[in-house]
């Protein structure tokens, strides 16, 4: 099962040209626009489903929860 409050980073690595037009708007739902474009979401399935769909063209990283709140303090 996912981690409570789980947050990953998701960034966009490769163009999506080429590729149909769900998985085109599968990226921009995860609101990527533009080529490099890094987001930070709360992981939960539908996110997970999303991200599964579109794994050959974005990047992952999953956060720490207490790193960051030990950077910010």
């Amino acid at each position: 099962m996912l981690a409570e409050q789980q947050r990953v980073r998701v960034q966009y690595s490769k163009s999506a040209i080429g590729y149909s037009q769900r998985q085109k708007a599968t990226v921009r739902a995860l609101g990527l626009r533009r080529l490099g474009d890094t987001v930070e979401h709360t992981l939960n399935p539908a996110l997970a489903g999303m991200i599964q769909a579109v794994k050959h063209l974005v990047t992952v990283e999953y956060l720490d929860e207490g790193a960051e709140e030990n950077e910010t303090t």
